[in-house]
C-alpha cells in the first residue's frame, strides 16, 4: 500500500527532474539544483529533514562531498549540532582515516580527519540521495573505525528499486528519507 505523499512532499518531488543518460550512459540522475536554487522548496527541504533527524539522538551529523553537504550543514545549524564533512581522499590537510567503496557507477575513496569525531560518538548521516547505498556503506565503515556509532541516515531522495538500503539495515542503521522516487 502506497503513503500518501503531503504537499511537502509533492513539492520536493516536483523540484527533482530526471536526467537521462547522465554522468553515463544507462544512469537516470536526479538532479536536486532546482531545490537549492528555490529558498521555499530548500526550507521545506531543510524542515522536513529535521523532522526526521528529531526521533534519533546523535552528537554530530556527517555528510558526504559535495551533495550531502548542500543539506547536512543547513541541517546542523537548524538543529544545533556539528556538522563533520566527510571527504575525497587527500582533500583534507590533517591525519585521516579513510575507506574505499564501489558505488553507484564507480569507486570512491572518502576520508575523515582522525580527531573530529571521538571514541563514542553518535553520529548521524545526511545525503542527498541513496541509491545502491556505496556511500553510506563507506561512511559506516569509517566511523566504525573511529568506534563511533551510527544512529541513522537521512536522505532528501530515496531511489527503493535500487535496494540501496539492504545492507545499511543490515548493519542496524535505520535508513530514511523524504521521498522517494523512481530510479528508471
Amino acid at each position: 500500500m502506497k503513503t500518501k505523499l503531503s504537499a511537502n512532499q509533492k513539492l520536493i518531488i516536483k523540484n527533482i527532474p530526471n536526467i537521462p543518460n547522465f554522468p553515463i550512459k544507462g544512469i537516470q540522475f536526479k538532479d536536486i539544483t532546482p531545490i537549492l536554487s528555490n529558498t521555499k522548496v530548500f526550507n521545506i527541504t531543510i524542515n522536513e529533514l529535521a523532522k526526521l533527524a528529531r526521533k534519533y539522538k546523535f552528537d554530530c551529523i556527517v555528510a558526504p562531498e559535495s551533495r550531502g553537504f548542500f543539506f547536512g550543514i543547513p541541517l546542523a545549524l537548524k538543529l544545533n549540532v556539528p556538522f563533520i564533512p566527510i571527504r575525497k581522499k587527500g582533500k583534507l590537510p590533517r591525519p585521516t582515516i579513510s575507506v574505499e567503496e564501489t558505488i553507484e557507477y564507480s569507486k570512491v575513496a572518502l576520508e575523515v580527519h582522525k580527531d573530529d569525531i571521538k571514541k563514542g560518538a553518535r553520529v548521524l548521516i545526511v545525503d542527498d540521495l541513496i541509491a545502491t547505498g556505496g556511500t553510506i556503506r563507506a561512511i559506516v565503515k569509517l566511523l566504525k573505525q573511529l568506534k563511533a556509532k551510527t544512529v541513522a541516515s537521512l536522505f532528501v531522495v530515496e531511489l527503493p528499486e535500487l535496494n540501496g538500503k539492504k545492507d545499511i539495515i543490515k548493519k542496524h542503521v535505520p535508513v530514511e528519507a523524504v521521498v522517494q522516487l523512481p530510479g528508471k
